[in-house]
Protein backbone atom coordinates (compact mmCIF):
# COMPACT_ATOMS: atom_id res chain seq x y z
CA UNK A 1 0.00 0.00 0.00
CA UNK A 2 1.28 3.79 -0.84
CA UNK A 3 2.08 5.95 1.94
CA UNK A 4 0.72 9.62 2.58
CA UNK A 5 4.07 10.91 1.03
CA UNK A 6 3.56 8.60 -2.14
CA UNK A 7 0.29 9.42 -2.56
CA UNK A 8 1.19 13.33 -1.96
CA UNK A 9 3.95 13.25 -4.37
CA UNK A 10 2.30 11.61 -7.41
CA UNK A 11 -0.47 14.08 -6.70
CA UNK A 12 -3.02 11.67 -6.32
CA UNK A 13 -5.42 13.47 -4.29
CA UNK A 14 -5.62 16.02 -7.53
CA UNK A 15 -5.85 13.65 -9.61
CA UNK A 16 -8.56 12.02 -7.86
CA UNK A 17 -10.64 15.25 -7.57
CA UNK A 18 -10.40 15.76 -11.38
CA UNK A 19 -11.27 11.96 -12.41
CA UNK A 20 -7.84 11.49 -13.94
CA UNK A 21 -6.94 8.49 -12.26
CA UNK A 22 -7.25 4.64 -13.47
CA UNK A 23 -9.11 2.11 -11.49
CA UNK A 24 -6.31 0.75 -9.92
CA UNK A 25 -5.33 4.09 -8.44
CA UNK A 26 -8.74 4.86 -7.27
CA UNK A 27 -8.78 1.69 -5.03
CA UNK A 28 -5.50 3.00 -3.60
CA UNK A 29 -6.30 6.09 -2.53
CA UNK A 30 -9.90 5.52 -1.21
CA UNK A 31 -8.25 2.89 0.75
CA UNK A 32 -5.50 5.31 1.99
CA UNK A 33 -8.32 7.51 2.98
CA UNK A 34 -9.53 4.62 5.32
CA UNK A 35 -5.87 4.00 6.92
CA UNK A 36 -4.79 7.87 6.82
CA UNK A 37 -7.79 10.44 7.73
CA UNK A 38 -5.74 13.44 7.45
CA UNK A 39 -5.75 12.43 3.47
CA UNK A 40 -9.61 13.36 3.78
CA UNK A 41 -8.87 16.62 5.21
CA UNK A 42 -6.19 17.44 2.52
CA UNK A 43 -8.89 17.02 0.00
CA UNK A 44 -11.53 18.66 1.27
CA UNK A 45 -8.83 21.33 1.35
CA UNK A 46 -7.69 20.97 -2.30
CA UNK A 47 -11.16 20.62 -3.27
CA UNK A 48 -11.92 24.38 -1.84
CA UNK A 49 -8.96 25.72 -3.55
CA UNK A 50 -9.57 24.33 -6.98
CA UNK A 51 -13.13 25.99 -6.49
CA UNK A 52 -11.69 29.48 -5.26
CA UNK A 53 -9.26 29.40 -8.19
CA UNK A 54 -12.60 28.36 -10.83
CA UNK A 55 -14.44 31.25 -9.71
CA UNK A 56 -11.69 33.62 -9.30
CA UNK A 57 -11.00 32.72 -12.81
CA UNK A 58 -14.39 32.37 -14.41
CA UNK A 59 -15.28 34.35 -17.70
CA UNK A 60 -18.84 35.75 -18.17
CA UNK A 61 -20.26 33.48 -21.46
CA UNK A 62 -21.42 35.38 -24.04
CA UNK A 63 -24.99 36.68 -23.29
CA UNK A 64 -26.38 35.42 -26.46
CA UNK A 65 -24.84 31.83 -25.57
CA UNK A 66 -27.66 30.63 -23.39
CA UNK A 67 -30.24 31.76 -25.77
CA UNK A 68 -28.95 30.24 -28.77
CA UNK A 69 -28.50 27.29 -27.00
CA UNK A 70 -32.04 27.28 -25.94
CA UNK A 71 -32.95 28.06 -29.24
CA UNK A 72 -31.51 24.60 -30.50
CA UNK A 73 -32.95 22.79 -27.80
CA UNK A 74 -36.40 24.14 -28.44
CA UNK A 75 -35.96 23.66 -32.67
CA UNK A 76 -34.81 19.53 -31.42
CA UNK A 77 -37.86 19.25 -29.15
CA UNK A 78 -40.10 20.49 -32.01
CA UNK A 79 -38.48 18.25 -34.85
CA UNK A 80 -39.08 15.41 -32.57
CA UNK A 81 -42.63 16.27 -31.58
CA UNK A 82 -43.34 15.81 -35.79
CA UNK A 83 -42.48 19.35 -36.91
CA UNK A 84 -41.23 19.11 -40.86
CA UNK A 85 -37.99 20.36 -41.61
CA UNK A 86 -37.90 23.20 -43.80
CA UNK A 87 -35.05 25.60 -45.91
CA UNK A 88 -35.74 28.96 -45.70
CA UNK A 89 -34.16 30.83 -48.37
CA UNK A 90 -30.87 32.31 -48.25
CA UNK A 91 -30.62 36.21 -47.38
CA UNK A 92 -29.57 38.45 -49.89
CA UNK A 93 -29.87 41.92 -50.93
CA UNK A 94 -33.08 41.59 -52.88
CA UNK A 95 -34.55 39.71 -49.70
CA UNK A 96 -38.18 40.63 -49.01
CA UNK A 97 -40.10 40.30 -45.66
CA UNK A 98 -42.74 38.48 -47.02
CA UNK A 99 -39.91 35.94 -48.43
CA UNK A 100 -40.25 34.80 -44.85
CA UNK A 101 -44.21 34.99 -44.57
CA UNK A 102 -44.36 31.27 -43.91
CA UNK A 103 -42.47 31.38 -40.60
CA UNK A 104 -43.03 34.82 -39.53
CA UNK A 105 -46.60 33.92 -39.21
CA UNK A 106 -46.72 30.83 -37.51
CA UNK A 107 -48.02 31.19 -33.67
CA UNK A 108 -45.34 28.98 -32.44
CA UNK A 109 -42.51 30.81 -33.48
CA UNK A 110 -43.90 34.56 -32.34
CA UNK A 111 -41.57 36.58 -29.20
CA UNK A 112 -42.52 35.11 -25.61
CA UNK A 113 -41.05 36.86 -22.19
CA UNK A 114 -37.57 37.41 -22.48
CA UNK A 115 -34.64 39.18 -20.80
CA UNK A 116 -32.74 40.56 -23.91
CA UNK A 117 -32.14 38.16 -26.63
CA UNK A 118 -34.78 35.30 -27.44
CA UNK A 119 -34.43 33.35 -31.30
CA UNK A 120 -36.48 30.46 -32.85
CA UNK A 121 -34.74 28.12 -35.50
CA UNK A 122 -36.34 27.82 -38.90
CA UNK A 123 -34.17 25.91 -40.74
CA UNK A 124 -30.96 24.15 -39.60
CA UNK A 125 -28.51 22.20 -42.46
CA UNK A 126 -25.31 21.04 -42.18
CA UNK A 127 -24.03 24.50 -43.88
CA UNK A 128 -26.31 26.91 -42.84
CA UNK A 129 -28.49 28.13 -39.67
CA UNK A 130 -31.95 30.55 -39.71
CA UNK A 131 -33.53 32.16 -37.00
CA UNK A 132 -35.83 34.35 -35.99
CA UNK A 133 -34.28 37.20 -33.61
CA UNK A 134 -35.49 39.40 -31.10
CA UNK A 135 -32.83 42.11 -29.81
CA UNK A 136 -34.02 44.33 -26.63
CA UNK A 137 -30.55 45.97 -26.32
CA UNK A 138 -28.09 44.57 -28.64
CA UNK A 139 -25.56 41.75 -28.92
CA UNK A 140 -22.28 41.61 -27.73
CA UNK A 141 -18.90 42.23 -29.61
CA UNK A 142 -17.78 39.38 -31.90
CA UNK A 143 -15.76 38.47 -34.76
CA UNK A 144 -16.48 35.40 -36.96
CA UNK A 145 -13.78 33.49 -38.73
CA UNK A 146 -15.75 30.30 -40.03
CA UNK A 147 -19.22 31.04 -41.11
CA UNK A 148 -20.85 34.21 -42.57
CA UNK A 149 -23.25 36.37 -40.31
CA UNK A 150 -26.10 38.06 -42.16
CA UNK A 151 -28.99 39.90 -40.99
CA UNK A 152 -32.54 41.02 -42.37
CA UNK A 153 -34.79 43.60 -40.38
CA UNK A 154 -38.22 42.39 -39.98
CA UNK A 155 -39.53 45.17 -37.02
CA UNK A 156 -37.37 48.27 -35.11
CA UNK A 157 -33.83 49.64 -36.36
CA UNK A 158 -30.32 48.77 -34.88
CA UNK A 159 -26.69 50.05 -35.63
CA UNK A 160 -24.55 47.43 -36.59
CA UNK A 161 -20.98 48.54 -35.76
CA UNK A 162 -18.04 47.46 -37.45
CA UNK A 163 -14.45 47.66 -36.18
CA UNK A 164 -15.60 50.19 -33.27
CA UNK A 165 -15.97 52.45 -36.15
CA UNK A 166 -18.13 51.74 -38.64
CA UNK A 167 -21.79 52.27 -37.96
CA UNK A 168 -24.38 50.86 -40.44
CA UNK A 169 -27.81 51.75 -39.40
CA UNK A 170 -30.22 49.85 -40.02
CA UNK A 171 -34.27 49.78 -40.38
CA UNK A 172 -37.08 47.15 -41.17
CA UNK A 173 -36.72 45.69 -45.00
CA UNK A 174 -32.68 46.06 -44.60
CA UNK A 175 -29.83 43.38 -45.14
CA UNK A 176 -26.57 43.47 -43.78
CA UNK A 177 -23.42 40.59 -44.10
CA UNK A 178 -20.76 41.02 -41.75
CA UNK A 179 -17.21 40.33 -43.41
CA UNK A 180 -15.08 37.46 -42.05
CA UNK A 181 -12.34 38.53 -39.24
CA UNK A 182 -14.51 41.83 -38.34
CA UNK A 183 -15.85 42.97 -35.02
CA UNK A 184 -19.00 43.68 -35.03
CA UNK A 185 -21.97 43.91 -32.19
CA UNK A 186 -25.42 44.93 -32.35
CA UNK A 187 -27.02 47.98 -30.65
CA UNK A 188 -31.10 48.70 -31.21
CA UNK A 189 -31.92 52.15 -31.49
CA UNK A 190 -35.65 51.52 -31.40
CA UNK A 191 -38.29 51.36 -28.93
CA UNK A 192 -39.33 48.30 -29.59
CA UNK A 193 -37.03 44.94 -29.98
CA UNK A 194 -35.41 44.74 -33.20
CA UNK A 195 -36.60 41.73 -35.09
CA UNK A 196 -34.35 39.65 -37.49
CA UNK A 197 -33.78 37.14 -39.81
CA UNK A 198 -30.44 35.84 -38.62
CA UNK A 199 -28.41 33.37 -41.11
CA UNK A 200 -25.03 31.87 -40.15
CA UNK A 201 -23.45 30.10 -43.00
CA UNK A 202 -20.23 28.37 -42.78
CA UNK A 203 -17.36 29.64 -45.22
CA UNK A 204 -16.34 27.87 -48.35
Amino acid sequence: MMGVNDIRNDALLERYLIGDLTIKEIEIVEKAFVEYSELKVELREIELSFTTYALANAIEPDPTTKPMLMAFLNYTERLKGGEKITFPPELNEHTKIEDYKEWLDRSDLQETTYDAVHGHIIGHTENRTNLIVWLRYGAAEEVHTDEYEKFFIVEGTCNIVLDDKEVHSLKAGDYFAVPLHVSHRVEVTSNIPCKIILERKKAA
